[in-house]
Protein backbone atom coordinates (compact mmCIF):
# COMPACT_ATOMS: atom_id res chain seq x y z
CA UNK A 1 0.00 0.00 0.00
CA UNK A 2 0.93 3.66 -0.21
CA UNK A 3 3.62 4.86 2.12
CA UNK A 4 1.68 6.60 4.86
CA UNK A 5 4.74 8.22 6.41
CA UNK A 6 5.16 10.11 3.11
CA UNK A 7 1.54 10.25 2.08
CA UNK A 8 2.08 12.15 -1.11
CA UNK A 9 3.40 10.71 -4.24
CA UNK A 10 5.54 13.52 -5.55
CA UNK A 11 9.24 13.17 -5.15
CA UNK A 12 10.79 16.15 -6.79
CA UNK A 13 13.61 14.11 -8.28
CA UNK A 14 16.04 16.51 -9.85
CA UNK A 15 14.08 19.64 -10.43
CA UNK A 16 14.51 21.07 -13.90
CA UNK A 17 16.74 24.10 -14.11
CA UNK A 18 14.25 25.72 -16.44
CA UNK A 19 13.04 29.28 -16.82
CA UNK A 20 10.07 28.85 -19.14
CA UNK A 21 9.20 30.49 -22.45
CA UNK A 22 5.79 31.82 -21.49
CA UNK A 23 4.58 34.63 -19.26
CA UNK A 24 2.69 35.02 -16.01
CA UNK A 25 -0.70 36.70 -16.19
CA UNK A 26 -3.45 37.63 -13.73
CA UNK A 27 -6.85 36.17 -14.64
CA UNK A 28 -9.53 37.50 -12.32
CA UNK A 29 -8.65 36.04 -8.89
CA UNK A 30 -5.82 33.72 -10.01
CA UNK A 31 -2.37 33.92 -11.51
CA UNK A 32 -1.43 31.67 -14.41
CA UNK A 33 1.50 30.76 -16.62
CA UNK A 34 0.61 31.03 -20.32
CA UNK A 35 2.59 29.97 -23.37
CA UNK A 36 1.41 30.34 -26.98
CA UNK A 37 2.73 28.83 -30.19
CA UNK A 38 4.01 31.12 -32.94
CA UNK A 39 1.18 30.14 -35.31
CA UNK A 40 -2.40 30.94 -34.32
CA UNK A 41 -4.53 28.04 -33.12
CA UNK A 42 -7.93 27.40 -31.57
CA UNK A 43 -6.63 24.45 -29.51
CA UNK A 44 -5.61 24.84 -25.89
CA UNK A 45 -4.60 22.65 -22.95
CA UNK A 46 -5.02 23.47 -19.27
CA UNK A 47 -2.10 22.07 -17.25
CA UNK A 48 -2.91 21.21 -13.63
CA UNK A 49 0.14 21.20 -11.37
CA UNK A 50 1.10 18.74 -8.66
CA UNK A 51 1.52 19.57 -4.96
CA UNK A 52 4.61 21.63 -5.76
CA UNK A 53 2.47 24.27 -7.40
CA UNK A 54 2.11 26.25 -10.59
CA UNK A 55 5.63 27.69 -10.56
CA UNK A 56 7.46 24.35 -10.59
CA UNK A 57 9.90 24.47 -13.54
CA UNK A 58 9.14 20.83 -14.43
CA UNK A 59 5.48 21.65 -15.03
CA UNK A 60 6.28 24.76 -17.05
CA UNK A 61 8.61 22.68 -19.19
CA UNK A 62 5.68 20.40 -20.07
CA UNK A 63 3.45 23.43 -20.78
CA UNK A 64 6.09 24.75 -23.17
CA UNK A 65 6.38 21.31 -24.76
CA UNK A 66 2.64 21.43 -25.49
CA UNK A 67 3.20 24.80 -27.14
CA UNK A 68 5.94 23.39 -29.38
CA UNK A 69 3.30 20.85 -30.44
CA UNK A 70 0.94 23.62 -31.50
CA UNK A 71 -1.23 24.16 -28.41
CA UNK A 72 -1.89 27.20 -26.28
CA UNK A 73 -0.90 25.99 -22.79
CA UNK A 74 -1.97 27.51 -19.51
CA UNK A 75 -1.02 26.48 -15.97
CA UNK A 76 -3.14 28.36 -13.42
CA UNK A 77 -2.42 28.53 -9.71
CA UNK A 78 -5.06 26.11 -8.50
CA UNK A 79 -3.96 26.70 -4.91
CA UNK A 80 -5.14 30.32 -5.39
CA UNK A 81 -2.24 32.01 -3.63
CA UNK A 82 -1.88 29.39 -0.90
CA UNK A 83 1.63 28.09 -0.49
CA UNK A 84 2.68 25.08 -2.54
CA UNK A 85 4.19 22.07 -0.78
CA UNK A 86 7.95 22.26 -0.35
CA UNK A 87 10.28 19.23 -0.29
CA UNK A 88 11.60 20.49 3.05
CA UNK A 89 8.14 20.44 4.66
CA UNK A 90 7.36 17.88 7.37
CA UNK A 91 5.32 15.07 5.80
CA UNK A 92 3.51 14.62 9.11
CA UNK A 93 1.68 17.87 8.34
CA UNK A 94 0.72 16.88 4.80
CA UNK A 95 -2.88 15.79 5.45
CA UNK A 96 -3.56 19.04 7.29
CA UNK A 97 -2.01 21.00 4.41
CA UNK A 98 -4.14 19.09 1.90
CA UNK A 99 -7.43 19.98 3.62
CA UNK A 100 -7.44 23.45 2.06
CA UNK A 101 -6.29 22.18 -1.35
CA UNK A 102 -9.01 19.85 -2.58
CA UNK A 103 -8.53 18.50 -6.13
CA UNK A 104 -12.33 18.29 -6.41
CA UNK A 105 -12.85 21.99 -5.64
CA UNK A 106 -11.24 23.68 -8.62
CA UNK A 107 -14.34 24.34 -10.73
CA UNK A 108 -14.39 28.10 -10.17
CA UNK A 109 -10.74 28.38 -11.27
CA UNK A 110 -11.37 26.14 -14.29
CA UNK A 111 -14.34 28.28 -15.37
CA UNK A 112 -12.23 31.45 -15.12
CA UNK A 113 -9.48 29.78 -17.16
CA UNK A 114 -11.91 28.53 -19.83
CA UNK A 115 -13.35 32.03 -20.17
CA UNK A 116 -9.86 33.50 -20.57
CA UNK A 117 -8.87 30.90 -23.17
CA UNK A 118 -11.99 31.56 -25.22
CA UNK A 119 -12.13 35.33 -24.96
CA UNK A 120 -8.43 36.27 -24.86
CA UNK A 121 -6.81 33.43 -26.80
CA UNK A 122 -9.49 32.42 -29.31
CA UNK A 123 -9.53 28.81 -28.10
CA UNK A 124 -12.44 26.61 -29.14
CA UNK A 125 -11.17 23.08 -28.46
CA UNK A 126 -9.83 22.74 -24.94
CA UNK A 127 -8.36 19.75 -23.12
CA UNK A 128 -6.68 19.25 -19.76
CA UNK A 129 -3.68 17.37 -18.38
CA UNK A 130 -2.54 17.04 -14.77
CA UNK A 131 0.12 15.45 -12.60
CA UNK A 132 -0.43 13.61 -9.30
CA UNK A 133 -2.78 15.98 -7.39
CA UNK A 134 -3.52 17.52 -10.77
CA UNK A 135 -4.08 14.07 -12.30
CA UNK A 136 -6.82 13.46 -9.75
CA UNK A 137 -8.23 16.88 -10.65
CA UNK A 138 -8.34 15.79 -14.32
CA UNK A 139 -10.46 12.78 -13.36
CA UNK A 140 -12.80 15.09 -11.42
CA UNK A 141 -13.18 17.36 -14.46
CA UNK A 142 -13.70 14.47 -16.87
CA UNK A 143 -16.59 13.33 -14.66
CA UNK A 144 -18.43 16.63 -14.73
CA UNK A 145 -17.21 19.45 -16.98
CA UNK A 146 -18.97 19.43 -20.38
CA UNK A 147 -16.75 22.19 -21.82
CA UNK A 148 -13.55 20.14 -21.90
CA UNK A 149 -13.00 17.78 -24.84
CA UNK A 150 -10.46 15.36 -23.37
CA UNK A 151 -8.05 14.77 -20.50
CA UNK A 152 -4.77 13.08 -19.63
CA UNK A 153 -4.27 12.09 -15.99
CA UNK A 154 -0.61 11.43 -15.21
CA UNK A 155 -0.19 9.33 -12.07
CA UNK A 156 -3.35 10.90 -10.64
CA UNK A 157 -4.02 9.90 -7.06
CA UNK A 158 -6.75 7.28 -7.54
CA UNK A 159 -8.06 7.24 -3.99
CA UNK A 160 -9.33 10.86 -4.29
CA UNK A 161 -12.06 9.79 -6.75
CA UNK A 162 -11.85 6.02 -6.73
CA UNK A 163 -15.60 5.36 -6.78
CA UNK A 164 -16.32 7.53 -9.78
CA UNK A 165 -15.76 6.19 -13.27
CA UNK A 166 -18.62 7.53 -15.45
CA UNK A 167 -16.39 9.79 -17.52
CA UNK A 168 -17.98 12.27 -19.93
CA UNK A 169 -14.94 12.62 -22.21
CA UNK A 170 -12.07 10.52 -23.61
CA UNK A 171 -9.49 10.17 -20.84
CA UNK A 172 -5.99 8.71 -20.85
CA UNK A 173 -4.56 7.46 -17.53
CA UNK A 174 -0.77 7.20 -17.31
CA UNK A 175 0.69 5.19 -14.41
CA UNK A 176 4.15 4.04 -13.34
CA UNK A 177 4.74 0.37 -12.61
CA UNK A 178 6.86 1.05 -9.52
CA UNK A 179 4.84 3.90 -8.06
CA UNK A 180 5.13 3.62 -4.27
CA UNK A 181 2.01 5.72 -3.82
CA UNK A 182 -0.38 4.31 -6.41
CA UNK A 183 -0.36 0.52 -6.00
CA UNK A 184 -1.08 -1.52 -9.11
CA UNK A 185 -4.10 -3.06 -7.32
CA UNK A 186 -5.65 0.42 -7.31
CA UNK A 187 -4.96 0.76 -11.03
CA UNK A 188 -6.58 -2.63 -11.70
CA UNK A 189 -9.64 -1.63 -9.70
CA UNK A 190 -9.88 1.65 -11.63
CA UNK A 191 -9.76 -0.29 -14.91
CA UNK A 192 -12.50 -2.61 -13.72
CA UNK A 193 -14.75 0.32 -12.74
CA UNK A 194 -14.09 2.04 -16.07
CA UNK A 195 -15.02 -1.13 -17.94
CA UNK A 196 -18.27 -1.37 -15.97
CA UNK A 197 -19.28 2.30 -15.95
CA UNK A 198 -17.52 4.33 -18.61
CA UNK A 199 -19.14 4.98 -22.00
CA UNK A 200 -16.50 7.46 -23.18
CA UNK A 201 -13.24 6.32 -24.76
CA UNK A 202 -10.49 5.71 -22.21
CA UNK A 203 -7.07 4.15 -21.95
CA UNK A 204 -5.01 3.03 -18.96
CA UNK A 205 -1.30 2.47 -19.56
CA UNK A 206 1.36 1.35 -17.09
CA UNK A 207 4.97 2.18 -17.95
CA UNK A 208 7.43 -0.57 -16.98
CA UNK A 209 10.02 0.12 -14.31
CA UNK A 210 8.95 3.74 -13.83
CA UNK A 211 8.34 5.57 -10.56
CA UNK A 212 5.92 8.34 -9.65
CA UNK A 213 6.48 11.57 -11.52
CA UNK A 214 8.49 10.09 -14.38
CA UNK A 215 6.90 12.05 -17.24
CA UNK A 216 7.60 15.48 -15.79
CA UNK A 217 10.86 14.70 -14.03
CA UNK A 218 14.28 15.08 -15.58
CA UNK A 219 15.33 11.59 -14.62
CA UNK A 220 17.32 10.85 -17.75
CA UNK A 221 20.46 12.33 -16.20
CA UNK A 222 20.22 9.93 -13.27
CA UNK A 223 18.97 6.81 -14.97
CA UNK A 224 19.51 6.46 -18.73
CA UNK A 225 17.29 3.38 -19.00
CA UNK A 226 14.28 5.51 -18.00
CA UNK A 227 14.74 7.95 -20.87
CA UNK A 228 12.79 5.91 -23.48
CA UNK A 229 9.82 5.62 -21.11
CA UNK A 230 9.85 9.32 -20.29
CA UNK A 231 9.86 10.11 -24.01
CA UNK A 232 7.18 7.49 -24.69
CA UNK A 233 4.93 8.90 -21.96
CA UNK A 234 5.26 12.42 -23.35
CA UNK A 235 4.64 11.24 -26.91
CA UNK A 236 1.59 9.21 -25.82
CA UNK A 237 0.19 12.26 -24.04
CA UNK A 238 0.62 14.46 -27.14
CA UNK A 239 -0.84 11.77 -29.42
CA UNK A 240 -3.94 11.48 -27.21
CA UNK A 241 -4.47 15.24 -27.26
CA UNK A 242 -3.94 15.34 -31.03
CA UNK A 243 -6.53 12.60 -31.48
CA UNK A 244 -9.28 14.28 -29.47
CA UNK A 245 -8.55 17.98 -29.99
Amino acid sequence: MANESRPCPCDIGDRFDYGGRGQEVQIEHIKAYVCKPPASTDKAVIVIHDIFGWQLPNTRYIADMLTTNGYIAICPDFFVGQEAWKPSNDWASFHEWLKTRDAGKIDKEVDVTLKYLREQCGAKKIGVIGFCWGGAAVQHLMLKNPQLKTGVSLYGVIRFFEDRASLLHPTFFIFAEKDDHIPLEEVSLLEQKLRENCKADYKVKIYPGQTHGFVHRKREDINPQDKPYIEEGRKDMINWLNKYL
